[in-house]
């Protein structure tokens, strides 16, 4: 088995970072220097994706891959989600337009997957930065919205991009999502 697992998200929300904590191979990336506003935040930004590799055993594979966070650069999203078998959507909670940020995604992603379901969970990244640390927002914001693309309401997570066990249960819970669709994809 060998599963592609993108993460989307804003400019910022960790995407190369977690993609880097669990990988067990060296992140491919094509970041460049940053040059516009992407710049007042950090040096460099991802500008087509990153690339790392989950090692499971036995053969298996789980695939990460991290989208550019630009919309500028939004034709890579088509090309990632089209391979893409499941998503995590990774938000800046620092951000003044965290909710906002989560609806565009979501929003991105519906109609970029035309009818696809997708599994889907939702990382909320810098909760130490931000004055209110709470995380129901989120879920709220997600069940008023019901993505088109996922069964249910994704699970939403505090995770630290840089913590392995945070990324972790993030990635398996999608893996997780996964597992069972193949094995009751005939019933």
């Amino acid at each position: 088995m060998e599963w592609s697992i993108l993460f989307m998200g804003p400019v910022g929300s960790g995407k190369t970072q977690a993609i880097k904590t669990l990988s067990d191979i060296e992140v491919a990336g094509t970041e460049a220097i940053a040059t516009d506003e992407t710049a007042d935040m950090k040096q460099f930004t991802t500008v087509s994706m990153d690339a790392g590799v989950l090692e499971l055993g036995a053969g298996d594979k789980l695939r990460l891959i991290g989208a550019p966070g630009q919309d500028r650069f939004d034709f890579m999203w088509d090309i990632l989600l089209e391979q893409a078998k499941a998503v995590i959507i990774l938000i800046d909670h620092a951000r003044a337009s965290r909710i906002q940020d989560l609806a565009h995604f979501v929003q991105q992603i519906s109609s970029r997957c035309a009818g696809r379901k997708l599994p889907m969970a939702v990382g909320i990244t810098h909760t130490d930065l931000a004055s209110d640390d709470s995380i129901n927002g989120y879920r709220e914001q997600l069940r008023h919205m019901k993505p088109a693309f996922v069964s249910g309401v994704p699970a939403v997570f505090s995770v630290d991009a840089r913590d392995i066990d945070d990324v972790r249960a993030l990635v398996l819970s999608v893996a997780a999502m996964l597992e069972m669709e193949s094995q009751f994809a005939n019933r």
